[in-house]
């Protein structure tokens, strides 16, 4: 009798399991907080945009140039040479630079940057002035109006630079040494 007890038991016990069930998500998420964060970049943008685009109205006598990458320039010393070129990857580019803020206030001097020296696409260097660099040849000097996400972007420069900042840098190179292995 209690062989059968048992067994019944047992065959209860194992009818009366279920299926585990999916789990449900407890909140659903959605692209708020993405849209929001997008709406806002395109609003910091069109402002960055419109701040540009007055003062290169007020500049008039400068020719400026788009670039390809998002950004303005104008040469304010130009080689007609086409014995120069402009840097190719790991080229070793000697230069100096300023930047100031879109109200021509400087922030860094040349004085206070120094000389750099720079491998072309092998080094941290932001967006806007790497981009600027391979437009350039040895001996110009370009003045380069960069918006905030080409420049710093959100962080800054932890210093002097603040969140979102637009700048303007005048960029001279020295020299450009070629790589060897180009």
């Amino acid at each position: 009798m209690i062989k059968y007890t048992t067994i019944l038991l047992s065959l209860l016990f194992l009818c009366s399991c279920k299926t585990p069930e999916a789990r449900k998500p407890i909140s659903v998420k959605t692209g708020s907080f993405i849209d929001a964060s997008v709406n806002r970049n395109k609003k910091l943008n069109a402002k960055e945009q419109a701040s540009i685009e007055k003062i290169m109205a007020l500049k008039k006598d400068n020719d400026y140039i788009a670039s390809e990458s998002g950004f303005w320039y104008y040469y304010n010393i130009k080689t007609e040479t086409d014995s120069l070129s402009t840097p190719k990857f790991g080229d070793i580019i000697n230069y100096n630079y300023n930047i100031k803020d879109l109200n021509g206030g400087l922030i860094y001097s040349k004085a206070d940057v120094k000389t750099q020296t720079y491998a072309m696409d092998q080094e941290e260097l932001f967006t806007g002035l790497r981009e600027g660099l391979k437009l350039m040849k040895s001996g110009e000097t370009v003045t380069f109006i960069f918006p905030s996400q080409k420049a710093f972007g959100y962080y800054g420069d932890q210093n002097k630079i603040g969140s979102n900042t637009p700048i303007i840098c005048e960029v001279t190179v020295n020299s450009i040494s070629q790589n060897q292995s180009n």
